[in-house]
């Protein structure tokens, strides 16, 4: 009976792990990469209880809130029902929102009215820079979105362990030329659909190369045991 079971599950768990990423709506299984080894969350800039934040070695939503905190607070809960909810599960995955010096006590409130209904919200971050240090930061990146004059937008990015942008570039499945490289956070749909689907695969990603490694260093130890048993002999 035993061995029944684990021959079903060698078959279905590929056919399952196949059918939840073959949803995707564009044609690659690997998240195209937008730009390369951007900069990261500098040093000077503190979070809520004054620590340092980073996006290395972090899947990272990267949002740039701006001064409307509060009044923009559906794009907070639209996040955190249709992305954080869904992989704050995963200890490499984050979400960074960065706003404007002053503005902490409107990102607690923020913070404290999702807790109840979430949990979870370590990976939940807010840090604050001057207005200045904010558009040369985003600027950084060299998006086609711009900031508003509170230094804000509804838009989300995805940034990579290596501090590359990650998003949509070639053609989707149905052969059309895309260009996506953020995500609405006034869409419900746009984080449903696209973004979940975009997050998705590049856990995948992680995964995969998670395993390939491991794969690795257990085909280097059994070799370098087979060469000292017979250097031995």
């Amino acid at each position: 009976m035993k061995n029944k079971l684990v021959l079903i599950l060698l078959f279905v768990l590929p056919i399952a792990i196949y059918l939840i990423f073959s949803t995707a709506t564009h044609n690659s299984l690997f998240l195209p990469t937008i730009s390369k080894a951007n900069n990261d969350i500098p040093n000077n800039w503190k979070g809520l209880n004054h620590e340092n934040i980073s996006m290395k070695d972090k899947i990272t939503v990267l949002g740039f809130v701006g001064n409307n905190i509060i009044e923009n607070r559906g794009n907070f809960f639209n996040l955190n029902q249709k992305i954080y909810n869904k992989y704050k599960g995963f200890k490499d995955f984050q979400m960074i929102m960065v706003a404007p010096i002053g503005s902490e006590a409107k990102a607690k409130q923020i913070i404290d009215e999702l807790a109840p209904i979430t949990g979870e919200m370590t990976g939940w971050k807010f840090v604050f820079a001057s207005p200045e240090e904010i558009q040369s930061f985003y600027d950084s990146y060299n998006l086609v979105g711009k900031l508003d004059a509170n230094f804000g937008t509804p838009a989300v990015i995805i940034v990579d362990k290596e501090l590359n942008h990650r998003g949509r570039k070639g053609k989707n499945k149905k052969g059309v030329d895309e260009y996506k490289e953020s995500y609405n956070t006034i869409s419900a749909a746009d984080l449903h659909n696209e973004m979940t689907d975009d997050i998705k695969i590049i856990l995948r990603e992680y995964r995969l190369a998670l395993k390939k490694n491991k794969n690795e260093r257990k085909d280097a130890f059994r070799d370098n045991i087979k060469e000292n048993i017979e250097r031995n002999k």
